[in-house]
């Protein structure tokens, strides 16, 4: 086990290393590449990482909190129960990231990459989704109770079960939503269907 206090790094490549097990407190990495690394069980505490690559790293089981990842790129990174907590994880894509069993607590996840995620059952309540990319995800079941879904793309997402109270969603292009079976609030529904053309007094 290692253990990283107040470091910085810039353009340095952790590619491919065994960082397992490792802490990392109030670190900051701008535009580090992780690709392939071993990061099993690593925990973050109130660091930042800016335009870093983690594709393909295993994150598995990692804890992540307070932390920032800005414009990050997760693509096919596995992050299999994996933790983030009051994390700002803005711009970052997670194309064909593994995401089964993870838990996000809080947090800003606008304008992230969740295209096609597997989401059900998930607790996402309070979390900001500000004109994130949710397009054919699986949200069925989930709890989105009090979101921030501003302009949030949901374009055939799966939303059956779903609970969208009290969750901000102006500008949601409420015609390409499939809300069969999913638990709206008053103002939701107007939004709903006043998109579909109905006047509603």
């Amino acid at each position: 086990m290692f253990q990283y206090i107040d470091q910085h790094y810039e353009a340095v490549s952790f590619g491919g290393r065994d960082l397992r097990d490792g802490e990392l407190i109030r670190c900051t990495f701008e535009r580090c590449s992780f690709v392939g690394a071993s990061m099993e069980e690593l925990a973050t505490s109130g660091c930042r990482f800016v335009e870093c690559d983690f594709r393909g790293a295993l994150l598995n089981a990692s804890t992540h909190a307070e932390s920032a990842f800005l414009n990050c790129n997760f693509v096919e990174a596995n992050l299999f129960v994996s933790a983030f907590t009051g994390c700002k994880m803005m711009g970052s894509d997670f194309s064909k990231a593994q995401l089964d069993g993870f838990t996000a607590v809080g947090g800003d996840w606008s304008y992230t990459n969740l295209k096609h995620a597997r989401l059900s059952k998930q607790d996402l309540r309070g979390i900001c989704f500000k004109e994130a990319d949710l397009s054919n995800a699986n949200l069925e079941k989930a709890d989105l109770r009090g979101c921030d879904l501003t302009r949030v793309n949901l374009s055939q997402t799966k939303l059956k079960g779903a609970d969208l109270r009290g969750a901000g969603m102006d500008g949601v292009n409420w015609p390409s939503v499939d809300v069969k079976g999913v638990r709206m609030d008053t103002e939701q529904a107007v939004l709903f269907l006043r998109s579909h053309g109905a006047k509603v007094d």
